[in-house]
């Protein structure tokens, strides 16, 4: 018998200010490569579940995202800390005016290279002028998944949470990453046939 998929959504709702630009902002998905409402909302509860408070994204985009994990944080009332890795000037600069309209926790917004900038927050969180991160949200140039996780694996703290885009829709260019994280005896990992396919991977030490 053909299993049925069901696809419902009981999202959390925000102050109207975010609701408009959370609005907007899903208009123009296609061109800027954002999540759906349903993905969005699962990155939510993640970050609640795992009461994250030091969260990284690598791929700003124009916020939609951001504006998720700004909110879990902003809910937990736990200060959280929240840094996002963008290489298009453009494209953060909608998200940095995003960020201040619909939060008051401050974004840490990084442009560049997503693997420079990694290794520059490696060497902070190596030279304890940085904490290590619970959790991080992937979701930019997908052949450099697995060159981002070598980074990012040295810099997540135990028992954090990696969750990843686009693993099933870009899968040939992904595949090196699920395989990397399946193979690793210290994670535990599961793919989520949703949206475009989301990888969550757990550091279990």
């Amino acid at each position: 018998m053909e299993q049925t998929k069901i696809k419902k959504i009981n999202s959390i709702y925000f102050d109207n200010k975010t609701e408009n630009i959370l609005s907007e902002l899903e208009k123009t998905r296609e061109d800027f490569w954002n999540l759906d409402r349903y993905c969005a909302n699962f990155l939510n509860m993640l970050i609640k579940i795992n009461n994250s408070k030091n969260v990284l994204e690598i791929g700003t985009s124009n916020g939609y995202s951001g504006i998720w994990i700004l909110k879990a944080l902003e809910e937990m009332n736990n200060k959280g800390r929240f840094t996002t890795i963008e290489f298009w000037e453009k494209r953060q600069s909608i998200a940095r005016k995003n960020f201040t309209l619909c939060s008051n926790i401050k974004a840490e917004a990084k442009i560049g290279s997503a693997i420079i900038v990694l290794e520059d927050l490696l060497n902070e969180v190596n030279n304890k002028k940085r904490e290590k991160y619970d959790f991080v949200f992937i979701d930019a140039n997908k052949k450099e998944y697995i060159e981002y996780f070598k980074l990012v694996d040295k810099m997540l703290s135990d028992k954090g949470v990696i969750l990843a885009d686009n693993i099933l829709s870009h899968y040939e260019k992904t595949e090196d990453y699920v395989n990397e994280l399946f193979s690793r005896k210290d994670y535990q990992s599961q793919i989520f046939d949703i949206g475009a396919g989301m990888m969550l991977s757990r550091k279990a030490i």
